[in-house]
């Protein structure tokens, strides 16, 4: 499962507070030549399987038998260590996060992809296929993998059976409908980049305040965002970023409301706990991960077909059955019987356009004519709120 943690790689971030990207200046592959027998990609946990864990998953030993070309896996634990092992180099792939994917683009790290290398690109759902978060000047930085909506996760008997309308029952101390307080009983994540969470709830519930995109913040909204997260704390119980962690604070800890994964929606569903989510009024962000190559990749033919094979319908639909997340093919929502057919729905696909999917806060931003707060600030702020400053 994916973790995250509050330690970021902070010189990675620099270039962030004032960031004009444009094209990378790189050989872009005009056609593909024979597999140089490797490719090395770091990706999340579970992202990619070759049976070692459980037999019925596994998309790896028929690409390496096709394409001839051996697929090695570094496992990161976070998108600031996914960043950092692009920044030394010797892997050719990384399946990158929106909180990370601009950073490489912007470090020069990653290499404009030629999509008529990949002739399943037409595949890719319309609206992945230039999502902001891998595409610049309309050029295209990688090929989208998977995605999902950060959903409230809650207690079925804390909530009287009914699902909580607001995330507010989790930013404001409150009865709950079993009569108890929710301090203590509520988590929120662990990571800068949910700051965009508090300004989510902002934009519904202070208007006022102007905020138009959850990443796109002025200082007078970024203040609000903190001030909220501030009062926040005093009802958290643990900020998580270890998803099997949550899940045995929801099954033995009394944790009955948090921010969260499907994963561990339906892993604890699996489980017959009283577990239940819901996308709340204000809407929700997310995640949409995207595979990339690196610039200096050794092995670039290689990874055009294993990023040909990430979006074949069966691998696509089997990944989403393992990991709770939704396929970045729509094809594959009834191209995998381990999915099912309702899989899609039960891991959230019909959350899209209720889901503001995480991207690097830069300090040129759209919708803020004055400007808004980097992602370095994000990063010593988010660390000051949860040592109680």
């Amino acid at each position: 499962m994916r973790t995250h943690t509050r330690f970021l790689q902070l010189p990675a971030l620099v270039a962030c507070a004032s960031l004009t990207m444009q094209p990378l200046v790189a050989a872009e592959l005009k056609e593909l030549g024979k597999g140089e027998g490797q490719v090395d990609i770091v990706a999340w946990a579970g992202y990619i399987e070759r049976g070692e864990t459980d037999k019925a998953y596994d998309w790896v030993t028929d690409f390496e038998t096709k394409s001839g070309c051996k697929v090695n896996v570094k496992t990161a634990g976070t998108s600031d260590e996914m960043v950092a092992l692009m920044n030394e180099g010797g892997f050719d792939l990384v399946t990158a996060s929106g909180d990370a994917s601009l950073r490489l683009i912007a470090g020069k790290k990653v290499a404009p992809i030629n999509t008529k290398l990949i002739p399943s690109w037409g595949s890719v759902d319309d609206r992945l296929q230039s999502a902001p978060w891998h595409t610049v000047n309309g050029v295209h930085y990688g090929v989208p993998y998977q995605w999902g909506s950060n959903v409230l996760m809650y207690n079925t008997e804390a909530f009287k059976g009914e699902a909580p309308k607001s995330w507010n029952v989790v930013f404001e101390e409150q009865t709950l409908p079993d009569g108890k307080s929710n301090k203590g009983r509520i988590q929120a994540f662990d990571g800068p980049i949910y700051i965009a969470d508090a300004a989510l709830y902002l934009m519904a519930h202070k208007p006022e305040l102007g905020i138009k995109d959850p990443y796109e913040l002025t200082e007078a909204q970024y203040k609000a965002a903190l001030d909220l997260l501030r009062q926040q704390r005093k009802i958290v119980q643990r900020y998580w970023h270890d998803a099997m962690i949550q899940v045995d604070d929801f099954t033995n800890e009394g944790v009955v409301a948090s921010s969260s994964w499907p994963f561990q929606v339906n892993l604890l569903v699996s489980q017959k706990k009283p577990i239940a989510s819901t996308i709340p009024a204000e809407g929700a962000t997310g995640w949409a991960d995207t595979t990339m190559m690196h610039v200096d990749a050794a092995h670039p033919n290689c990874a055009y077909m294993w990023m040909e094979h990430s979006i074949a319908p069966k691998v696509q639909g089997d990944l989403a059955a393992w990991f709770g997340s939704v396929p970045a093919v729509p094809a594959a929502c009834k191209g995998s019987d381990l999915l099912g057919a309702e899989g899609c729905a039960t891991n959230g696909a019909g959350n899209f356009e209720k889901t503001h999917f995480w991207r690097t806060p830069v300090a040129k931003c759209a919708t803020q004519a004055e400007g808004c707060v980097p992602y370095y600030r994000w990063v010593s702020d988010y660390i000051a709120v949860l040592g109680g400053r």
